[in-house]
């Protein structure tokens, strides 16, 4: 049997997975069972459109609901290293200047399951992390972007 994936995350990551999956299990699935019992009101099944949606979307719920329970069962959760404060981590807040213009930019480095790029947090498995974890302040490191390499120095770990 092969094992599964760990999905790393922080504790608040855990906490939102755990809210979707109550949220998923109790009025999602609900609502669609109600769309589908309204939908077979509406007469033959094999051309109704809205019985079809309806169907479509509970294979979507039920479908995420296993993928959160998976996450949720190998969540590997995050804990910031204490001991190298200046060295970035899984978990940490990295604030770095772009060189040698200076754009100064700051992620947090969280694991797959909760990265949100426009909330500032990248996935530890993405480039621009790969090339900042194990770095220290004061670093200066090419980081691979999708617009090509840029350099940057490391201000700031948190």
């Amino acid at each position: 049997m092969a094992t599964e994936k760990s999905y790393y995350m922080t504790e608040e990551g855990k906490d939102k997975l755990e809210e979707e999956l109550q949220y998923l299990k109790t009025e999602k699935r609900q609502e669609v069972v109600e769309r589908i019992k309204v939908a077979r009101g509406f007469g033959d099944l094999s051309e109704n459109s809205e019985y079809d949606a309806a169907k479509d979307e509970q294979a979507f719920v039920e479908t995420r609901i296993s993928q959160v329970e998976k996450m949720i069962r190998n969540a590997v959760i995050i804990e910031n290293d204490t001991e190298n404060p200046d060295i970035v981590s899984l978990g940490s807040s990295v604030t770095f200047k772009e060189l040698p213009d200076g754009d100064e930019e700051t992620y947090t480095i969280v694991g797959s399951a909760e990265a949100d790029p426009f909330e500032g947090k990248i996935s530890n498995d993405s480039p621009m992390a790969k090339s900042l974890i194990g770095q220290e302040v004061g670093s200066e490191v090419s980081v691979s972007t999708p617009g090509g390499d840029i350099l940057v120095r490391i201000e700031k770990v948190e």
